[in-house]
């Protein structure tokens, strides 16, 4: 599971690069480290969850 977030949002990453995805905060292509940080974010809790879950 932590593979496949990983990889969404490195996908995520590159096309804010390439086109920025105009959602607010992330309008500019400068914004792709906000994902980085979502990413970090969510990344986070599945490690935790998987812990505390299982």
């Amino acid at each position: 599971m932590t593979k496949l977030i990983a990889l969404l949002l490195i996908l995520a990453m590159a096309i804010q690069v390439i086109k920025p995805l105009g959602f607010p905060g992330l309008r500019r292509r400068m914004d792709f480290w906000k994902i980085a940080l979502i990413a970090f974010g969510v990344w986070a809790l599945a490690l935790l969850s998987r812990d505390f879950l299982m």
